[in-house]
């Protein structure tokens, strides 16, 4: 069964998922991935304060998993 998240999730719980995402993340925009701010906020709040879409980064991600 193929893992999934959502955009409530941890930026640390979620590169612990598979470390495979961090590029994903990277490209995004998201250059921060060990940041101290990684291990206490949601996937959620890091794209707002990068000014990215979540529902696409989420998509993206959940996409990568399921190829997996």
């Amino acid at each position: 069964m193929a893992k999934t998240v959502s955009k409530d999730i941890i930026i640390g719980d979620l590169i612990m998922i598979d470390r495979g995402i961090i590029p994903i993340l990277m490209n995004a925009g998201m250059h921060c991935i060990g940041c101290p701010s990684s291990q206490g906020e949601t996937l959620e709040e890091a794209c707002m304060v990068h000014g990215m879409d979540v529902n696409t980064l989420v998509t993206d991600i959940n996409s990568y998993l399921a190829g997996k």
